[in-house]
């Protein structure tokens, strides 16, 4: 497989092959206040702050699944436990939705718009939307108010990593995504365990408001510690949604949504695989998302690192790396040491790859490099919904609560299949275009 050129964020660089516009990525003095090292560690750490959030609310309704069924559908919860965990995974597919719909919305209305100031208002949206899910009295308004909730959930990553990438400087931009990513991946190590704790022994409407709280102090962060920094002024709602016209931006959306459905068909059941299979008390899922969420952690940093060598050769190695994991959880899930190495694994592999999707979106959606950062995440929350869905279908089925990691593992065939369906695209038109440039007259 052919190497690509490194990205450098300059006029150098290579999308999909072709000259990248001068002014993608690169680095505007007039854009972007110089700062001091430690005022940039503290901007970074800002957005990061905003990735904890919304890896907390995205992901402690895991843990809290039983009591919300508990809470909102107690008939259906008496009658049969696994119908009614089926039906309250349907709180998590509503907030995936809802980041489906309003990545790629909100990237191409606001690529124009002051990112700081866009920043802002996405994270007073997740507070007020966290709020409204708390106080919500049925869990028909409960999943209303998470696919409103989950809206402003890509266009924050996707304007954070353009921060961020403008923050660290030229070449790292593998890096910028997987930085913002970490504060993600550290909720699922300490955010999404302290609140699910929170919520077993109070409610989970009370851990609700506490990550609504999160996100108070996100918002008061970013407006004190990130510096003021311009939109896209080359940006428009047509060129933003140009993006799509490009078949390797579909299939790499694709890829990275089946991706993220075999990690969300087994992280969506981790309470019911813990309890029921390892047979352990309700007291150790807080254990369980713990060291799923050290497995995620390591894994967004191993896949920034690798984005940046050769994002495409990345996803094919981390399909793999996933499918083995998933295997490794779905055989020895019954023993408690075979549950957490099996959670740790997968949590590693499929974190892994997101920052190695969004950089080849990145890399393949020429000009719409706000509508590429964003759009990635919604792409993630297809595989959350679709994981869930089907991992639901199947305990519903009386299959057992193995069996999402079964659906998990069939997910990464077709997830690889169009890696190298994207990758093929790529190489065809990249020499279609050397072959256009042979033909050429040589100019005397």
């Amino acid at each position: 497989m052919g190497r690509a050129p490194p990205y450098d964020g300059g006029e150098q660089s290579l999308l999909d092959d072709e000259r990248a516009p001068a002014h993608l990525d690169e680095w505007h003095p007039h854009t972007m206040t110089q700062l001091t090292p430690a005022r940039t560690r503290l901007a970074l750490l800002s957005l990061a702050l905003g990735g904890f959030g919304i890896g907390t609310t995205e992901f402690v309704a895991m843990g809290l699944l039983p009591d919300i069924a508990r809470d909102l559908l107690p008939g259906l919860y008496a009658s049969s436990h696994e119908e009614a965990l089926a039906k309250a995974g349907l709180v998590i597919s509503a907030y995936a939705a809802g980041v489906v719909v309003g990545a790629p919305t909100i990237a191409a209305i606001a690529a124009r718009f002051p990112r700081k100031k866009l920043l802002t208002w996405l994270t007073v949206a997740f507070t007020v939307g966290t709020i409204a899910s708390a106080l919500a009295p049925t869990f028909e308004t409960v999943v209303m108010f998470r696919f409103l909730a989950g809206l402003p959930h890509g266009a924050y990553f996707g304007v954070a990593a353009l921060v961020a990438a403008d923050l660290m400087g030229k070449g790292q931009r593998g890096r910028a995504v997987a930085y913002v990513l970490t504060g993600l991946t550290v909720a699922n190590v300490v955010g999404v365990p302290a609140i699910t704790l929170l919520g077993q022994h109070t409610s989970w409407r009370v851990g609700y408001l506490a990550v609504a709280a999160i996100f108070s102090l996100c918002t008061a962060a970013i407006l004190t510690f990130v510096p003021e920094h311009d939109g896209d002024p080359h940006a428009t709602i047509r060129r933003e949604l140009g993006a799509f016209a490009r078949p390797a931006v579909w299939l790499a959306l694709l890829t990275g949504a089946l991706g993220f459905g075999g990690l969300f068909a087994v992280y969506t059941y981790v309470s019911p695989l813990a309890t029921e299979v390892a047979g352990t008390p309700e007291r150790f899922v807080p254990i369980a998302l713990i060291v799923l969420g050290i497995g995620t952690t390591i894994g967004n940093i191993v896949g920034g690192r690798m984005a940046d060598r050769d994002a495409m050769t990345a996803v094919f190695w981390l399909f793999g790396a996933l499918a083995f994991a998933l295997l490794t959880l779905a055989l020895l899930a019954r023993t408690i040491p075979g549950l957490l190495v099996g959670l740790f694994l997968v949590g590693l592999a499929a974190s892994a790859i997101s920052p190695a999707i969004q950089t080849r979106l990145m890399d393949v959606a020429g000009d719409a490099q706000t509508m590429a950062a964003a759009v990635n995440h919604a792409a993630l929350n297809m595989g959350n919904s679709l994981g869930a869905f089907l991992g639901g279908v199947v305990i519903a089925a009386g299959w057992g609560y193995v069996a999402p990691t079964w659906v998990g593992l069939a997910l990464c065939v077709p997830g690889a299949a169009f890696a190298f369906a994207g990758w093929t695209v790529t190489r065809a038109s990249s020499r279609q275009r050397e072959r256009t440039r042979q033909r050429e007259p040589v100019p005397r």
